[in-house]
């Protein structure tokens, strides 16, 4: 399934590539830090940040967009997006950001370029929430974290 989404580069994305796919079987569109020229983000330990990455989309109506961590920057870094997966809604027309915390054991540096997480476009359903008395029987019923032995 394949979407057409209209895409804003701002004036400091500048040289920077557009959100692309690494790879042809790729999910996610890789989204990069667009700080300025010769300047850094030093991210501490337990420290978060918003990084501009320098594109305003135009979704279609009923798609959203997934901004999700980079497994390479969780694994290696302890680097992830705080608010996984950050949701950018159809109607929404700012700058995409990438709130980024470092959950790691040492500082981490972020220059303009970098890949820094990854944008999922993906349709949404929209539901009638119907209020009733009583929810209909599950052998679960209401076990919750942990209650099926995971």
């Amino acid at each position: 399934m394949t979407a057409t989404i209209r895409v804003k580069r701002l004036p400091h994305c500048g040289d920077l590539s557009l959100p692309k796919y690494e790879t042809g079987g790729a999910a996610g569109l890789d989204l990069v830090a667009a700080i300025s020229h010769n300047t850094y983000i030093d991210l501490g330990i337990r420290e978060r940040v918003l990084v501009p990455t320098g594109f305003a989309l135009e979704l279609p109506d009923g798609y959203e967009a997934q901004v999700r961590p980079r497994s390479g920057l969780a694994a290696r870094h302890g680097v992830t997006v705080l608010n996984a997966p950050g949701t950018i809604d159809a109607d929404y027309r700012g700058e995409v950001m990438v709130l980024l915390v470092n959950l790691g054991d040492a500082p981490f540096r972020i220059s303009r370029g970098m890949r820094i997480a990854q944008l999922v476009v993906a349709p949404v359903t929209r539901v009638t929430l119907v209020e009733v008395a009583a929810l209909g029987e599950t052998p679960r019923a209401g076990g919750g974290f942990g209650s099926t032995g995971g």
